[in-house]
């Protein structure tokens, strides 16, 4: 944390929580015990981002690919966010976090969405870190709706195809609210982005890091945060157009 330059600190944190599986492997164990200890990393990781200055984070949940995993899992996994979001929501809300969602919310099954909705509507006045959970969510299912609501407009008669633009497409995103994530983390190893914020990431700093989710503390992320300030970011510019805008 000492490392760390606090004015430097990207505004927008995306992370892919990666390995729980594999970690659970290791141990001998089902791959439901591997989410449960993911969480112990989800409790660390939320405290770091506040304690850093982080002001979003992201965390991918569940993806629209996950529905596709064997039946128990994801049962345990629905039955486990439940559970979680009710015992962690006092102390998010002690803490000041605002706690939001994206994705296909109406596909889950009706209790966690209930137990999200009140956790939504008790953190909904809370001016610290923004968590944003991003649950049975894909990129390309984001952008083809985005993409379905701008042909609406334009059938009604209501927009102009000349007349769209980037920020046509950002406005009918599922992030809308939020500044696009200047760093990525992925953890366990795996060099891709899994459908995760296509549009949002193109200007984003990724780190890759082998450590599995469950071993992901908080010193990992204030290392991934150092590597983020130890990078020029460009946007497509020299580096002696930087050093310019710099001085």
């Amino acid at each position: 944390m000492s490392s760390i330059n606090k004015d430097k600190v990207p505004q927008h944190v995306a992370i892919i929580m990666d390995g729980n599986g594999r970690w659970a492997k290791q141990q001998g164990e089902d791959r439901i015990f591997g989410h449960h200890e993911g969480v112990n990393s989800v409790r660390e990781i939320v405290e770091a981002a506040a304690e850093a200055g982080v002001k979003y984070l992201t965390l991918y949940a569940f993806s629209t690919e996950n529905w596709n995993r064997p039946k128990d899992e994801v049962d345990a996994l629905m039955e486990l966010l439940v559970a979680t979001i009710s015992i962690e929501t006092p102390q998010l809300h002690k803490n000041k976090v605002k706690l939001e969602a994206i994705g296909n919310l109406k596909s889950l099954p009706p209790a966690c969405l209930n137990e999200l909705q009140e956790s939504i509507n008790t953190t909904k006045n809370n001016t610290g870190l923004i968590l944003v959970l991003a649950l049975s969510y894909s990129s390309k299912w984001e952008i083809t709706n985005s993409v379905k609501e701008i042909a609406a407009q334009v059938a009604e008669g209501k927009l102009k195809p000349n007349d769209i633009t980037e920020e046509t497409i950002s406005s009918l995103l599922c992030t809308t609210k939020y500044p696009d994530p200047e760093l990525m983390i992925r953890t366990s190893g795996e060099h891709r982005i899994s459908n995760f914020l296509l549009w949002q990431l193109a200007y984003a700093e990724f780190y890759f890091t082998d450590k599995l989710w469950p071993d992901f503390r908080k010193d990992d992320f204030y290392e991934a945060i150092r590597s983020y300030q130890l990078r020029e970011r460009r946007f497509g510019k020299t580096s002696e157009q930087i050093s310019q805008q710099t001085k």
